[in-house]
């Protein structure tokens, strides 16, 4: 799994111009899942999101979590995050997991990070054409592999 955490003031997703979800202060998160994905790597990366030390405290330094802050969580499910473009100027999206894979890690990434937060995740429709509309503030963006869990 792969993700792009932004940091963000507000953030929205539409689809056909309806808003999906949204949300103020908290973390606008960008999914990738390959076949590869387990459980494990699920759950090392919710841990990692909910527990991530971003936000400001009193002296202006990034010591606070999401809980620290009353913060929510828009989860945009992105297969492009695997896109592969070391040939040619098309991207392949190989590594990317199928739907029949993906869907049921990302459902459960939205109840296990509803699980951890005690807050509802706002989401996108998983596969659709989505407008995301964000203010990052900071910026902050931080990206995180599971593949490189080892190394964190």
């Amino acid at each position: 799994m792969r993700a792009v955490i932004l940091r963000v003031s507000e953030a929205s997703c539409k689809v056909e111009d309806k808003i999906t979800g949204s949300i103020n202060s908290g973390f606008l998160v960008l999914l990738g899942i390959e076949d590869a994905d387990t459980d494990d790597d699920l759950q090392w990366l919710a841990q990692k999101i909910v527990n991530l030390r971003v936000f400001g405290d009193e002296n202006g330094l990034m010591n606070k979590a999401l809980a620290d802050i009353d913060g929510s969580i828009l989860l945009i499910s992105q297969f492009t995050l695997f896109a592969q473009t070391k040939k040619g100027n098309r991207p392949s999206f190989i590594r990317a997991a199928r739907p029949d894979k993906a869907i049921p890690l990302y459902e459960k990434m939205i109840s296990t990070l509803e699980a951890l937060t005690n807050k509802k995740v706002a989401t996108g429709i998983f596969g659709a054409d989505m407008k995301i509309s964000l203010i990052n503030d900071g910026p902050v963006t931080i990206i995180m592999d599971t593949k490189d869990k080892d190394n964190h």
